[in-house]
């Protein structure tokens, strides 16, 4: 198995993981219902395909504001620490049956950084 070397790899990562996270209900809603994510997928995982390549590969090109975008879903859906784990769990499995070696544990490590930052920043947006 190889490790994520390139764009094409990276495709192939977050088309795997977004058929996991559509397949599973727990947590498909957020991309069918909250963000109908659905109705323009290739556009979403080409954006998903620079995020990730500008993290891993280094390439750039990657504007958003990652941050921003999540604490607006959260706005309409609260995204809990559930739907986190669950999400994290959808994405090392895609990583691990695709990719082994160096990027693809980074990858994974910068996905559980990110995913505890968001949730740092939604509780912030939503102090109790």
């Amino acid at each position: 198995m190889n490790d994520i070397q390139t764009q094409d790899d990276l495709y192939k990562l977050v088309d795997e993981f977004y058929k996991k996270l559509f397949a599973d209900e727990r947590i498909s809603y957020i991309f069918t219902e909250v963000i109908p994510i659905h109705l323009h997928l290739e556009e979403h995982l080409q954006v998903l395909v620079k995020f990730w390549s500008q993290a891993i590969l280094g390439t750039g090109g990657y504007t958003n504001n990652l941050t921003q975008l999540h604490l607006d879903v959260n706005v309409k859906s609260k995204l809990t620490p559930e739907l986190f784990t669950i999400w994290l769990h959808h994405f090392y499995a895609s990583v691990d049956e695709n990719f082994k070696g160096e990027k693809a544990e980074q990858i994974k490590t910068q996905a559980l950084s990110i995913a505890t930052i968001l949730q740092i920043k939604i509780a912030q947006q939503n102090p109790k």
